[in-house]
């Protein structure tokens, strides 16, 4: 199965120009379909670096499609980075979200970097999601959230240059512990379990409650 977009797979051979990337065994969930989605996932331990994960959905005959890539590091002291690309009739939306789930860094030169981006295409409509939600204090602000329809090409650059930049900072970021960032991105896996959401909730209704917290803590976020 294939995205018209994403940048899941340039985003891995990105990284594996520096490290050593590992894709894990994930048996039967590494496809799963059921009443017309269809769920592809690639989960990587990344050599002293922290865990990859890119999960593509497919529903609608089509009609639907959706790449999610997670790099939850452990071993640098730097946001959470979750890109999110959506297709749906047409209109594509692209998200690029920095959280907060340092133990001391501010990774001011990163925000800064993904501002530029933001402001280059201030001219794309912004997407906004209704409500407050759980993860609103620790989202930057640099976040880049856009949509469109014929914005293809601006929205994957977007995508590359952000995830780009991240990945450029990451040998000039402070080390930090394994184990204490790991913490910090637990938290934040079992919020989102929690407090669920569109993907989370259609996941724990397709496939259930084991299944989607299999998928999200492990398969996603690599906590074990």
């Amino acid at each position: 199965m294939k995205t018209e977009q994403g940048v899941g797979n340039w985003i891995r051979e990105q990284l594996s120009k520096s490290y050593s990337l590992k894709q894990l065994d994930l048996g039967a969930e590494a496809r799963m379909a059921k009443k017309g989605f269809t769920f592809e996932t690639e989960s990587y331990e990344v050599s002293e670096l922290g865990h990859l994960c890119i999960m593509r959905m497919k529903a609608m005959l089509g009609l639907m499609r959706m790449e999610t890539v997670i790099l939850s590091v452990t071993h640098k002291d730097v946001p959470l980075i979750n890109l999110d690309y959506v297709k749906a009739f047409g209109k594509e939306t692209q998200m690029v979200e920095l959280y907060d789930t340092q133990i001391a860094y501010e990774a001011k030169e990163l925000q800064e970097a993904l501002q530029k981006i933001r402001d280059r295409d201030a001219d794309l409509t912004d997407y906004t999601s209704a409500g407050t939600h759980w993860y609103d204090e620790i989202l930057y602000p640099c976040s880049y959230h856009k949509t469109g329809k014929g914005v293809s090409d601006r929205l994957a650059g977007a995508a590359r240059d952000c995830a780009g930049k991240y990945i450029s900072l990451l040998a000039s970021a402070p080390d930090c512990d394994p184990a204490a960032k790991e913490a910090k991105s637990r938290s934040f896996a079992e919020s989102l379990l929690a407090s669920g959401g569109p993907a989370v909730d259609q996941v724990t209704k397709l496939f259930g409650r084991e299944t989607a917290e299999r998928l999200i803590l492990r398969h996603m976020y690599g906590i074990r």
